[in-house]
């Protein structure tokens, strides 16, 4: 039974109707339809595909190339578009820079963020995700908690403070399980391209340029926007590290007061102090020497001293001890734990070692904690951002167990594929004996073979090489000779055993060979006396001809 179905070759504006197997392979039909239309395609193959388009454009459907035509439950007469896969992708960075990239439209946004960062000169793509940055009413639709007049006060002070304290949930992070077009990404649309998982970041210095200044505008945006707190001293200081990243050396005719807009330099809560932009230039002329690069990592150094660095906020409501009442509070995912923090001061109350969380749970308003042994009770808090904390979460040991995979593999080098070479050497008793100036001491005796770790290695011939040590004394005037040997564990000596005793039987097996092999050639080579072959035996085996004509 042919599968009848209608394809669109879109850049031709053309229609055919084609017979299919249901089994076919989508790289097949691709390939079939090349052929029945020639003038399609002039270009790489690779970049055309089949899509299963729906009257929502998000609904539509690239077809897998390895997958075959009824996975998809097509019915005869259903409609595939052929075309190009590839779309326009507007990225910006933190620092202002846009890039225009074309990329795989059927590809999710996962596996779209190795290509995005590798052409941004970016190593370590799954620290990076992308944000829609929409405007400000865009935002306000998109928030959890919807802002209008049947929204309770608390409600409304929780999304005040949600403003105030700059927690995720202000950004729109892109789903990484899904493409583009599923999430209604225009080709016209600039996607904003941030850290999202503090893991690596310590690793950024200078020898990477890239990551070292989107690392230092996030970690700027972060403290002057109040995400970090810092007190005024250290707000003095980053401002003057600021100050020596955009204008280089303090120079006293130009640096004076007025020169700076202090909302670029300082949190706000300080900006009307006065004589604090004397203080930020004070604290300019100590860098001086610093070129941009250096004070770049002088800051992003700082900014790690801080208590609140790498920490995700999430504002939430959890239960008061002995009440039955909400109170708002933060609760923090970095790449170690989980805290929960003060939404006040940003002072951590409680930790939870990321180690320790044994299951967790996300629902539409609720988000739960089961820390196993370590606790005696679930952590729940009332939240519409459970979906995002779990995310989060499930990223971050993601990347710790994919890093850990990459550290416990095997091979020379890093290389798993890699043949490793096997030395079987017999086990001996041998003396070491070795000088020590002026200096006597006892002997000990013991064996050179000491545990070993057996690896499966290459699968081939193994060779068992059997010979001996051999040691050289030599003598020298005033002074001792030390004597020192090891034995071997009972294991060693047991597994020794069993060598040898496997080596004596190959011996005695290779005797007997040999011997039957003589008297067969007796046997064949006998002289026939008179018109009587001669009988005999094997001396070994007791047995030979005995037959008389």
């Amino acid at each position: 039974m042919t599968l009848s179905l209608k394809i669109s070759a879109v850049d031709l504006n053309v229609i055919k109707t084609m017979q299919f197997e249901p089994s076919t392979i989508v790289y097949d039909a691709c390939r079939v339809i090349r052929e029945r239309i020639p003038d399609e395609n002039p270009g790489n193959p690779t970049e055309y595909g089949l899509f299963l388009a729906d009257e929502d454009p998000k609904k539509g459907v690239w077809l897998e190339q390895g997958r075959s035509l009824e996975y998809y439950l097509l019915r005869n007469g259903d409609l595939l578009e052929y075309k190009r896969k590839h779309r326009i992708l507007k990225v910006r960075t933190l620092d202002g820079v846009l890039k225009t990239l074309q990329v795989d439209d059927s590809h999710t946004v996962g596996s779209l963020m190795i290509t995005i960062c590798t052409r941004m000169g970016i190593t370590n793509h799954e620290e990076y995700s992308l944000v829609r940055d929409l405007p400000e009413d865009e935002k306000e639709k998109t928030l959890t908690l919807k802002r209008d007049k049947s929204i309770a006060k608390d409600q409304k002070r929780l999304e005040e403070m949600k403003k105030k304290l700059h927690t995720d949930d202000e950004l729109n992070w892109l789903d990484h399980s899904k493409t583009l077009r599923e999430q209604d990404i225009d080709p016209n649309e600039v996607l904003l391209l941030r850290r999202k998982f503090f893991y690596s970041d310590q690793n950024v210095d200078a020898r990477d340029p890239v990551q070292l200044n989107l690392l230092y505008v996030q970690s700027r945006d972060a403290i002057l926007n109040g995400t970090h707190p810092v007190s005024m001293e250290k707000a003095i200081q980053f401002g003057g590290l600021q100050c020596q990243v955009q204008f280089g050396d303090h120079v006293d005719s130009k640096h004076k007061p007025g020169f700076l807009d202090l909302k670029e330099f300082l949190p706000k809560e300080y900006i009307k102090l006065k004589g604090i932009e004397k203080k930020i230039f004070g604290e300019h002329q100590k860098f001086v020497g610093l070129s941009e690069v250096e004070a770049k990592v002088k800051y992003t150094q700082f900014c790690r001293s801080l208590k609140t660095y790498g920490i995700t906020f999430f504002l939430v409501k959890e239960k008061m001890k002995g009440k039955n009442k909400l109170v708002p509070r933060l609760l923090g995912i970095t790449k170690e734990s989980v805290v929960r923090v003060d939404e006040k001061t940003k002072e951590i109350m409680k930790t939870w070692p990321l180690t320790t969380v044994r299951r967790w749970a996300a629902s539409p308003n609720s988000f739960t904690l089961d820390f196993g042994d370590y606790s005696d009770t679930y952590y729940s808090v009332q939240t519409t951002e459970g979906e995002q904390i779990s995310q989060l979460i499930a990223g971050y040991i993601d990347i710790i167990l994919r890093k850990k995979k990459a550290k416990d593999h095997l091979g020379i080098e890093g290389d798993e594929n890699s043949t490793m070479y096997e030395e079987n050497v017999q086990a001996g008793q041998a003396t070491i004996i070795q000088h020590n100036m002026g200096n006597i001491k006892h002997p000990s005796s013991g064996n050179v073979s000491m545990p070993g770790l057996l690896r499966d290695g290459y699968q081939g011939e193994n060779k068992i090489s059997v010979g001996s040590l051999h040691g050289q004394v030599s003598s020298q005037s005033n002074q001792g000779k030390t004597i020192q040997t090891k034995e071997l564990t009972q294991a060693q000596r047991a597994f020794i055993v069993t060598i040898t005793e496997g080596l004596d039987a190959i011996d005695t097996a290779q005797d007997n060979l040999n011997r039957s092999q003589i008297c067969l050639v007796l046997a064949m080579i006998q002289p026939l006396r008179n018109g009587e072959r001669i009988s005999w035996t094997c001396p070994d085996k007791k047995w030979g001809p005995s037959y008389r004509p």
